[in-house]
């Protein structure tokens, strides 16, 4: 890593890429990075030294680059990226940037199809308030960090392990936490049996004192050999007990004990992802009562479950729910907690490949709600697939549901009485969001 002195990002505006570019603008690297798009991360990147070009040119390609970290959403037709594959330049993914610098730590990975980014983002929260002065590459902005980089001074690091083109096998894990196993990125993994096989291979780095944490639906996946603990709301060793649900929190105990745990938002998922955090701590010799001050004090991640607007008539929720199970557990979470109020949904699909495998889930898991707005599909890094659009979700749908633009979501907002409101999906949606809080304010 010392000779390393000057790195660049192809994509650095992701979330994962713009964590690894802040890791090395805190050990005083020159960072350097092209992104499609500005964004509030590449602005606040550019504030804390980083140079950043918005056009696929190599003219704009610097010199003396040591190294070049890409993500693999790169499209292969990028001008930049066959232009450095021309040149004498070393090029790693983003996958063996974070195996790079986490290999001689302490590693705390928190994997799984969903959860993994609040989990992670709680177990680093955890640990920071409890004295373990540890580092985190999130896959989300921690409200309480106001970043998705955590610099700490110890030889503890918490990583998002991300399944995606089996990025996770480059990871050295002391601990592992697996939140779920479901099926999804089938345009790497085909059927959901390789998926539980990639998961199968993740685990099976932990070595004899590795211990893994595993909820109660994913358990039955894998043959464990390391030590293991099992969490969530029906099991004998970490089983929620006495779940309490609000509009402004959440709490619950485990199993029989008296320690109470109190969440400043709601949602059963959130209950789950806490008790994994709980069992993080705890295997970090943190007493129970200080990891249930920590948590009390935990604000969330930005686009989880985030309550954008409330007044006395209308609550509006966002989300980066992008997966059937995401959008059911969502979507079941807000109606438990408003089960008398008129629920308006407005969805982006993410991905050609994923609407394709998944629309009737999809559309199962959006008829929760008593009307529904989608969006075009967001491609991200897909080239369109014949035949499938957002209309292959509607024609599924039992509820009351339309195809719409971005402009006339806002229409809608305009026009139609609110009462509880959410924007899902892990696209664009959420440029609007601010102009969906300016119009209910107004209202």
């Amino acid at each position: 890593m010392e000779d390393i002195k000057r790195i660049y990002f192809l994509g650095i505006g992701g979330i994962g890429m713009s964590a690894i570019a802040r890791y090395f603008l805190q050990i005083n690297k020159e960072v350097f990075g092209y992104d499609k798009t500005p964004s509030e991360i590449t602005d606040d990147l550019i504030k804390d030294g980083a140079k950043i070009q918005f056009e696929d040119d190599a003219t704009f390609f610097p010199e003396n680059i040591d190294l070049v970290i890409y993500t693999p959403a790169i499209p292969k037709t990028s001008v930049l990226f066959n232009h450095i594959l021309s040149q004498d330049i070393e090029m790693i993914k983003r996958s063996s940037a974070l195996g790079m610098i986490t290999k001689d730590k302490f590693t705390i990975a928190v994997a799984g199809s969903h959860g993994k980014t609040t989990v992670s983002s709680m177990v680093a929260h955890v640990l920071k308030t409890c004295g373990v002065d540890c580092s985190a590459f999130l896959g989300g902005i921690s409200s309480n960090f106001n970043s998705n980089y955590v610099f700490g001074n110890d030889d503890v690091v918490v990583v998002e392990a991300d399944e995606f083109d089996r990025s996770f096998m480059q990871l050295h894990p002391n601990i592992i936490v697996v939140t779920s196993i479901d099926t999804d990125h089938l345009d790497i993994y085909e059927n959901k049996e390789n998926i539980v096989k990639a998961f199968q291979a993740f685990v099976d780095k932990l070595d004899e004192n590795g211990i893994l944490i595993i909820n109660e639906k994913a358990v039955e996946d894998l043959n464990i050999k390391s030590e293991k603990v099992v969490y969530g709301f029906n099991n004998e060793e970490y089983n929620a007990t006495d779940v309490a649900l609000g509009e402004d929190f959440s709490s619950f105990q485990i199993n029989e004990d008296v320690q109470k745990y109190k969440l400043q938002f709601n949602g059963r998922h959130n209950i789950e992802n806490a008790l994994a955090a709980v069992i993080v701590g705890s295997m970090m010799d943190i007493e129970e009562t200080e990891i249930a001050k920590a948590l009390n004090g935990f604000k969330g991640i930005k686009r989880r479950f985030e309550v954008l607007f409330k007044s006395n008539n209308s609550v509006f929720i966002d989300d980066y729910a992008h997966h059937p199970n995401e959008v059911r557990s969502t979507l079941m979470s807000i109606r438990e907690i408003y089960p008398n109020k008129k629920l308006t949904c407005v969805f982006q699909p993410h991905l050609f490949s994923r609407t394709k495998d998944l629309y009737l889930e999809f559309a199962q898991a959006l008829d929760i709600a008593d009307e529904v707005l989608l969006l075009d599909i967001y491609p991200a890094r897909e080239l369109p697939i014949e035949g499938i659009t957002s209309k292959c979700i509607l024609e599924e749908m039992t509820t009351k549901v339309k195809i719409v633009s971005k402009s006339e979501v806002l229409e809608y907002v305009k026009k139609e009485k609110i009462e509880v409101f959410t924007t899902l999906g892990a696209g664009d949606i959420n440029l609007i969001n601010q102009e969906i809080i300016d119009i209910l304010k107004k209202k």
